[in-house]
């Protein structure tokens, strides 16, 4: 489902009435614990969580005018969908969150390759989702990326030194 927005704000205030308070309280948690270098975003219709062109001007290869993309969140019909490159790409960083979903919430996990649906809205966990964020810096991030899914060789681009000294 397409978000009703063409910017962050519009993204986070356009949404169902329902759920306003826990779509803004899952970006505020992802915000706050990203690592230095990720960029809250539209992506693709979306609210993301990208590097930008500025560290990486590739971007994502699948249509080089997008950010590289990393994370992002959607109100779905029947959920709020949180979805995260790491934990698609990172065997270990999925078998961490497996092994902790539980201690963080009563539902039965939902999730796809990328996407953990979340149906109940008053048991999202939000404090795994900020320790979930943390857990991958965006050079880690490149890397996977280019090793795992770009269908080229790397550009072998350097994140410039200070570059990922902002949020």
């Amino acid at each position: 489902m397409k978000q009703n927005g063409i910017t962050v704000k519009e993204i986070l205030t356009n949404l169902p009435t329902d759920r306003v308070e826990p779509f803004n309280k899952l970006h505020d948690t992802i915000v706050d614990n990203l690592p230095k270098g990720f960029k809250a975003s539209v992506s693709y219709g979306g609210l993301g969580y990208v590097v930008p062109h500025k560290l990486y001007p590739a971007g994502y290869h699948c249509k080089p005018s997008e950010p590289l993309p990393f994370a992002g969140i959607a109100s779905q019909k029947n959920s709020i969908n949180f979805y995260h490159m790491g934990i698609y790409s990172a065997p270990e960083l999925l078998e961490w969150f497996l092994t902790e979903y539980p201690k963080h919430s009563k539902q039965k996990l939902d999730m796809g390759k990328s996407c953990v649906r979340f149906k109940k809205l008053d048991d999202i966990p939000y404090k795994l989702i900020g320790e979930l964020m943390k857990k991958m810096s965006v050079k880690e991030w490149i890397t996977i990326y280019e090793t795992n899914f770009k269908k080229y060789p790397p550009l072998s681009v350097e994140v410039p030194q200070g570059a990922t000294d902002f949020k």
